[in-house]
Order: structure tokens, then sequence, then C-alpha cells
């Protein structure tokens, strides 16, 4: 029996460490299933259920076809796993004499030619973290979006939509690119999604909600929002607790290297900034409404969780909690803001969980990464430091990142759902949306001895 080198030691370990944590963010689905059939009516429960169930084979499917070739057949070796160069096919144009990666042209279907162990572990990966992203919308627009076109967006987002922008920020792409290019700092960084995954669930749920159109019975005559409230606050809190549980594997598995003992810090940092966020929109709302409501606790966790994201690996134990804490009332005045000034229904408040505290995640990272890590990040010289602490061009390249999600994801969404509603339409009928869906849309009731199924 041959013995293994220390460095094939080293790999499998990291390899093993990855799909560790992946595991975990796949069972981050029930949370969110959980989470927001609960914060729902029970008249749709099992249509809801049925999204968050079947978006993560749509996801699987997708991706493995063509999403994970579009986003990391780029990305070059895979230093945590042994240095493995399989995927370094990048589509590349040259501007100004610059390179600007656009998108990967390897890893499609996973063929036997590129499938090796250490593309497999960052497959599952980065799988499981795209389907996070794909989940967000199901939330957002809940409760009149009509099955067959929650499919095909879903199917967009995992081959197209999530898979591009993710390749210019982790793949090797032109956002990248900008501290090598233009001297911005280490690039658009983003440890482990807050502007990649959770921005762009955040701006997918709020395009499609507006396009789609406030529920029934969501503003009166007058256009003032009505409150409708969920079904079942246990669930929702459960589901809760599930994603901040799976968040470790989230942020501590992106070292995709269990060898790195840095993933202590990143996991301390998202603990405290969960805490900071739940209980500061707990004061928030006991204070301005008089009652801690626990669905805010259960946003204010959320909110913590998703600003902590981006910045958890570079930021030290205070910026954490001031990050989290700051999110905590962000995402209940983004809500608001959604809900009462834009006029835009969305039942769970995932636009701005995940759009309004993502794009604060990353632009925290512009402002408090304090230059503990990240030497050589996006082939730069140097650890990523933020504005605050001597390097204002991080914080341009974080702006840079976000405005460029905005633009790019905003606009493929637009088009994807003008699309899907020329071919099999959007939006459920009037009748279907009153009655609840789980009939008309799944075939079942999610509860079938209760009398008051069909209630508003």
């Amino acid at each position: 029996m041959i013995e293994p080198t220390l460095s094939e030691l080293v790999s499998a370990t990291n390899i093993a460490w990855t799909l560790l944590c992946g595991f975990l963010v796949m069972f981050m689905q029930a949370g969110f299933a959980l989470l927001e059939t609960g914060l729902c009516r029970k008249k749709n429960a099992a249509q809801l259920m049925a999204m968050n169930f079947l978006v993560y084979t749509i996801a699987v499917l997708g991706y493995w076809a063509l999403g994970f070739g579009f986003q990391m057949g780029g990305v070059g070796a895979l230093t945590s796993f042994g240095g493995d160069a399989t995927l370094s096919h990048e589509f590349t144009l040259q501007f100004g004499g610059k390179p600007f990666g656009l998108f990967g042209m390897q890893g499609f279907f996973l063929t036997s030619a590129t499938l090796t162990p250490a593309v497999a572990a960052l497959f599952l990966f980065q799988m499981v973290f795209m389907n996070t992203a794909a989940t967000i919308p199901t939330g957002a627009l809940a409760e009149r979006w009509k099955f067959l076109s929650f499919v095909l967006v879903s199917f967009a987002m995992a081959t197209l939509i999530y898979p591009v922008y993710a390749n210019w920020v982790w793949g090797g792409g032109w956002l990248s690119q900008l501290g090598t290019n233009y001297q911005l700092g280490h690039g658009h960084v983003d440890f482990a999604g807050s502007s990649v995954v959770h921005l762009t669930g955040g701006v997918v749920s709020l395009v499609g909600a507006k396009l789609l159109g406030a529920r029934i019975g969501k503003y009166d005559r007058f256009g003032k929002a009505q409150p409708i409230p969920g079904h079942n606050i246990p669930m929702a809190l459960l589901g809760t607790f599930i994603l901040a549980f799976g968040w470790f594997g989230f942020n501590a598995g992106s070292t995709l290297a269990g060898t790195n003992t840095h993933i202590a810090l990143v996991a301390v940092n998202t603990m405290l900034a969960s805490a900071a966020g739940a209980f500061s929109a707990a004061l928030f709302v006991w204070i301005r409404y008089g009652k801690p409501d626990p669905t805010w606790l259960a946003n204010g966790m959320l909110a913590g969780l998703v600003s902590s994201t981006a910045p958890c690996a570079y930021v030290g134990a205070p910026a954490a909690v001031l990050i989290g804490a700051v999110a905590g009332v962000l995402v209940i005045l983004s809500a608001n803001f959604v809900e009462n000034t834009l006029k835009i229904d969305d039942p769970v408040g995932a636009s701005s969980v995940h759009g309004a505290c993502g794009i604060w995640g990353a632009l925290s990272l512009g402002l408090f990464a304090n230059g503990s890590y990240g030497d050589g990040l996006n082939n730069v010289a140097g650890k990523v430091t933020g504005a605050f602490y001597g390097d204002s061009s991080q914080f341009l390249a974080q702006c840079l990142g976000v405005a460029t999600n905005l633009l790019f994801v905003g606009a493929m969404t637009a088009g994807t759902l003008w699309l899907t509603d020329k071919l099999v339409g959007n939006r459920v009928s009037k009748e279907d949306e009153v009655g609840g869906l789980d009939m008309p849309e799944m075939g079942v009731l999610a509860y079938p001895h209760d009398a008051n199924i069909g209630e508003p």
C-alpha cells in the first residue's frame, strides 16, 4: 500500500471539508421551505412547499448541464484541491488592452474529461449556493405565481442568470479583475455570496414581485397596504434556525479548505452578525410598534446572516456585530419602503432580506475589511483592506460589483419574465388565487381536513 503524501492528505481533507459544508448548505433548503410556507397562508402551503422542493431538482440539472460550465469553466487551478487545473478555459475579450473574462467554456454536463474529484467537490458546493439564490424568489412571488412559470424562471436562473454574474466574481471574470486591471483593491470581493447569491436572489425577487403585481386584497382602494398574516409562526421560526445552522457551511465552507484555521474566525463572525441582526430588529420593532414581532426577529437574524456573508473572513468581531446590527434595522426599513412606497407586495420580505442586506454586506466589506486576510486574492498582492483601514479603492470595487448585479440581473429577470408571460403566463387566475393554489396547481391540499382552507 502506497502511503499518501502530505499534499495529498491536505487536498483530501479540503475536499472532505468542502463536501461536508455543501451538505449543510443543501439542508438550508428545508429552512427556506418552512420559513416561506409559515409566513404565507395555509391555502397555498402545498404549492409553496412543492416550489421549494422542486427548485432543488431544477437547480441541480440546469446547473449540471450549463450553469457550472458558464460559472466555473475558466476558474483555473484549484489551489485548495491540489492545484487541479481542469477548468481553465474562460471566454475573454480585450478592452483597452485589458482582459475581461465573460463566462467559462468548460465543465458542461460534467463529462469524463472534466469530472475529477476536485471538480466534483467544487460542483457540489457551488451548486447548493446557486440553489439558494434560485430559492429566494419563491417567497417573494408566493401566493400568485403560476407553477409552470416558476419552473421556467428557475431553470433560467440555474443555467444563465446566476452563473454569468457568479463567473464575473468567482470564476475569474471581469469584476474579479478590477484589481489587476485598474488597481481597484482586490477587485470585487465577495467571500461567500452577499452579492453573488443573495443580491442576485433579491433582485429577481423585487423585479418579479413588481411584474407579477400584488396579491388580491394586499392594497385597499386608497393604495394602503393591508396585513396578510402568515399561518404558522412556529414553522417560520424553526425554518430560520435551520437556515442559521446551515449558514455555517455557507460561510466557513467558502474557505474551501478544512486545513485553513481561519474557518474559526469566519464561523464566529457569522454567529455574531446573526445574533446582532435579530437583536437589533427586536429592539427596533419593540420601540417603534410596541411589540417584538417574532416574524421580524426571524428576518432580522437572516438580515445579519446575509450581510455577514461577504465580509465575514475580512473583518474583526466588533465589525461583524455592527454589520449585523445595522442589517437588522435596515431590513425593516427596506421592507416598509418596498411595501408602502414602491407598492410591491413581497409576502416574506425576501427582496429586503437578501437584496438590501446583500448590498449592505458587499459594501460593508469595502468599509470594514481590516487587512488581516486575503493575501494574493484575485492575483493582487497584499491583504483585503477597506476604506476605513486605508484603501478606498476596495469600496469602489464593491460599488461597481453591486451596480453591475442590479443592472444585469434586473434586466435578465425582466426579459425572462416577459418571455414566460408570453409563453405560459406568470400569474394564476383570480379564482384560483382567492380559493387557494393547492388544488388547482398541485392537485392536493396541505391541510385537507381544515374547513377554513378557502379563506382569503
